[in-house]
């Protein structure tokens, strides 16, 4: 993968790459240097009971986690490929409008030392924590927790 180093960059990239993420109609709405929000319209997550499809909130919220490293990596220079390589997600309440995922560095992670273990290594990992809400607000209807694998890209 080549260095994304702003958002609609990353959109296009993941709009373009990844099928699933064309079908959700997938947006980068913010991205603040620490934190990436994406939004996907209800009306392409929608499941048999008329709320969002728990699959749909599982893949925003990993693709928004995989996105933010994607991003950071790319404000270092560093071309990587990155992957999940575990997740949980706990399922708090129904989505009833559009859905937003929210992804940061865990509260322990440093991104200082992913970049550092990145150069010196050529593979790191970090823990990402993801909250999705609705548009409405209220109550967070879901979280997940994630840990990233990061790989140098071969050449």
């Amino acid at each position: 993968m080549s260095t994304l180093s702003d958002t609609l960059a990353l959109e296009r990239h993941i709009l373009a790459t990844i099928p699933l993420a064309r079908a959700m109609e997938l947006r980068v709405a913010d991205y603040d240097g620490n934190r990436l929000a994406l939004v996907a319209p209800l009306a392409a997550n929608v499941n048999d009971k008329g709320c969002a499809f728990g699959g749909s909130i599982a893949s925003l919220a990993t693709l928004a986690g995989w996105g933010l490293i994607c991003l950071k990596l790319g404000e270092a220079g560093i071309d990587a490929d990155v992957y999940v390589q575990e997740s949980s997600i706990v399922y708090l309440a129904p989505v009833w409008d559009e859905l937003i995922a929210e992804a940061a560095a865990a509260v322990d992670e440093s991104w200082d030392e992913f970049v550092a273990q990145m150069r010196l290594r050529g593979r790191a990992r970090i823990a990402i924590d993801a909250e999705v809400a609705a548009a409405e607000g209220g109550s967070v209807p879901a979280r997940v927790t994630a840990r990233f694998v990061a790989k140098r890209a071969e050449v």
